[in-house]
Parts: C-alpha cells; sequence; structure tokens
C-alpha cells in the first residue's frame, strides 16, 4: 500500500496541477506559444500544450528514475531480506537447541546449534551450548573444538569461555586440564570470584592440598567463600598436609608445616595427635613434651593424654606432677589415672601406681590398665593378683574383638 502511493500519489498532484495551470492559462484572451530551436529544426506549439507536456514530463521521468533507483537497490534489498531470513532462523535454532540441550537430547541440540551458528546474532551462546551439549555425550574433542571457534569468534569474551572450558573440565573429571585453564585465567584476573571458587574446587579433587593453602588468602579476602567455609578449607588442607607429611616419613617437613599451623588448627586434637604422635614415634618426644601439655591444658583429649604418657621424658617427676593436676579437673577419667599409673611405675613409685591403676579399672576397666596393673603386681612377686588381672585383660580385649566384627 506504501509502495502503491508513492506512484498514485504523485500522479494524482501531477494531474491536478496540469489542470490548474490549464485553467489559469485559459483565463487569457491570447493562448500564447512556446518555440523551441534545435539546429535546423523548430517546434512551436500553444502555450497550454507546452505547460501541460513539462508537467507529464516531470511525472514519467520522476517514476523513471525511481525505478532505476528501486531496480539498483533490489539486490541489497534481497541480501538483507535473506540474512533476516538466516537470522530469525538461527533465533529459532538457538531456541530449540537450548530446549533440546534441557531436555538431554545433545545431539540433536549440538546438530541444529553449529548448523545456524554463521547466521546467529548470538554465536558465542550457539559454540558454548554445543560445548556442553557434546561434553555430556562424552564427545570432548568436539567440546574442544567449539570452544576453539568461540575463543576465534568472540576474543574478547576468553575469561568467560575459559570458565565454561574449565567448569565442563571438572565435571568430565579432567582436572589437570581444568586446573591448567584456571591458572591461565588466574594470571589474567588473579581476583575473579568464580575463578578462584573453580581453583579450590579442582585442587581439592586433585589432592593439591598445598596449592589449596596457597589459595586459601585469596578466598578469604576477595570474599568467595563465607568465613566459616574457608576456615574448613583451611582445616582440611593442613590436615592432610600433616598426613601426607607423616606418610612420607619427612620429619622436617612436618616440623616446619606445624610452625606455620595456624593456633585454633593446633587446637584441634586429631590434628594436634597427628604431629605429636609422629615426633615421639621419631624419639623426639622431648622436644614437644611441653607443647603437649599446654595443648591439653586448652584441649582435654584421651587420645592427646595416652600420647602424653608414652613420652620418655627426662624429668619423669614433673611430668607426673602434671598429669596430677589434670587429675583435679577431671578425676574420673580412666585414661588419665592410667597414664598416671604407668608414670608412677617409672617414677618408681609402686605404691600410687596401684592406686591409680586400681582406680582406672574401676572407672572404666581397659586392657592397657589391666597389662599395667598385671605387670606391676608380677614384679611384686603377687602372681596370683597378677594372673587374675592378665585373664581379665585378654577376656576385656576379646570382647572388644568380637564387638568390632559384630559391628
Amino acid at each position: 500500500m506504501k509502495k502503491l502511493f508513492y506512484y498514485l500519489g504523485p500522479l494524482l498532484l501531477t494531474v491536478i496541477t496540469a489542470i490548474l495551470v490549464y485553467n489559469v492559462l485559459q483565463t487569457f484572451e491570447g493562448p500564447g506559444y512556446a518555440l523551441l530551436g534545435i539546429g535546423n529544426w523548430s517546434i512551436e506549439t500553444s502555450l497550454v500544450v507546452f505547460a501541460v507536456t513539462q508537467i507529464m514530463s516531470f511525472y514519467v521521468f520522476y517514476v523513471l528514475f525511481r525505478s532505476i533507483g528501486y531496480l539498483i537497490r533490489l539486490p541489497g534489498r534481497l541480501k538483507a531480506k535473506g540474512r533476516n531470513v538466516k537470522f530469525n532462523r538461527s533465533q529459532e535454532a538457538l531456541i530449540a537447541g537450548l530446549v533440546d540441550s534441557a531436555e538431554g537430547n545433545w545431539e540433536r541440540a549440538e546438530s541444529i546449534l553449529i548448523k545456524h551458528v554463521s547466521h546467529s546474532g548470538a554465536p558465542l551462546v550457539h559454540y558454548l551450548t554445543a560445548a556442553k551439549a557434546a561434553q555430556a555425550r562424552g564427545a570432548f574433542d568436539k567440546r574442544d573444538e567449539y570452544l576453539k571457534k568461540a575463543t576465534d569468534h568472540s576474543p574478547d569474551s576468553s575469561l568467560l569461555i575459559g570458565l565454561t572450558h574449565a567448569e565442563l573440565s571438572l565435571s568430565g573429571n579432567q582436572f589437570e586440564q581444568a586446573l591448567e585453564t584456571l591458572t591461565r585465567l588466574h594470571s589474567i584476573d588473579p581476583t575473579h570470584a568464580n575463578v578462584l571458587k573453580l581453583m579450590h574446587q579442582t585442587y581439592q579433587s586433585l589432592g593439591d592440598w598445598h596449592g589449596l593453602r596457597a589459595l586459601l588468602p585469596s578466598l578469604h579476602t576477595n570474599q568467595v567463600l563465607m568465613e566459616n567455609e574457608v576456615r574448613e578449607l583451611e582445616i582440611e588442607a593442613f590436615t592432610k598436609l600433616h598426613q601426607q607429611a607423616v606418610q612420607a616419613g619427612n620429619l622436617e617437613e612436618l616440623q616446619q608445616l606445624w610452625l606455620e599451623t595456624p593456633p585454633f588448627i593446633k587446637n584441634i586434637a586429631p590434628i594436634a595427635a597427628v604431629y605429636f604422635a609422629a615426633m615421639i614415634n621419631a624419639g623426639l618426644g622431648g622436644q614437644i613434651e611441653y607443647e603437649l601439655a599446654h595443648t591439653l591444658s586448652n584441649v582435654w583429649d584421651d587420645t592427646l593424654v595416652v600420647l602424653y604418657g608414652s613420652i620418655e621424658s627426662s624429668n619423669v617427676e614433673a611430668q607426673l606432677e602434671a598429669a596430677e593436676k589434670w587429675a583435679y579437673f577431671h578425676p574420673e577419667n580412666s585414661i588419665l589415672l592410667a597414664v598416671m599409673g604407668k608414670l608412677s611405675i617409672k617414677a618408681g613409685d609402686t605404691f600410687k601406681a596401684e592406686s591409680y591403676l586400681a582406680k582406672s579399672i574401676a572407672s572404666e576397666p581397659t586392657v592397657q590398665a589391666y597389662q599395667l596393673l598385671g605387670d606391676l603386681l608380677f614384679a611384686q612377686d603377687d602372681k596370683d593378683n597378677a594372673i587374675a588381672c592378665y585373664k581379665n585383660g585378654i577376656e576385656l580385649a576379646s570382647k572388644e574383638i568380637v564387638n568390632q566384627l559384630n559391628s
């Protein structure tokens, strides 16, 4: 309708103008004339005919030039229309691909997204969604190919593409590849929250506790995780590092690690027990005697008490005195009483030893207490009571084994 107006409008205007000119010229007494000369040729006509002819000629030339202009622009319009058609199809393909991907139709989603990517207004979305679809069906090579094409097409979106690559690598258990990508992204933006979050997940999956420990300050500074989550990660990292050092038999590394361990972690009994046990087994109990006693004053734990009693101290009397002070706060603790009995034997005070061991058994019988008391009675030539202690200890040990088998 609009195009029709472009032609009929000027035509109507031309006709009206011609009629008006004709009527105006007819009002004059003489008709007037117009003479045109070209070389030896001349044309003479009335002024009315000449004027009307000029007006009509203007319309003819107007239509002619508009038609020529339309024909000149026609190829471009056809191309634009074709592009619009392809663009609309690509948008429809994107929606269909996203739906198929959400429904788990991975192959169909991948196919339709790649088919229409060249005409899309959002090719990056096509490539990233296709990469996820390829990952879901186990086509890792195709996934990497699509991600590379996404990078080539949108180099300014390298961070987003890298994060997608890392996430897909993690979900595919390709931890080394994920860490390589994340390390590169971390060098570009060391404070990016998602990069830091994925890095700590990757370090955990790889068991790279040194890497995780080095990352902890960034996680805290950039508020990637809540404070309690960072503390839990810190505890996990130092726990694993202590265990690794003990398993490797690297005492120097363990000692250095303990020096670098935050105080609140040192007061976690299982972690402290790993360190103190390793030092005692290495014959260095004397070096950690005071620190172990200090830890027990802050954090009471039966395992630490047993370790304290295992230290070969150069001053057994002082060692026993420290244990007896704890007894004021834990008078019925059978483990502590047994340790006090053990230390009393080392100090040569058999009367105290027998008393502490008897109290320990009365509070809660243990195999160790029966063993120690039996040895003490046997050394005093009280064989009948010593045998009774050994028998009770064996029966208790048998019950514990049966309970473990039944549990």
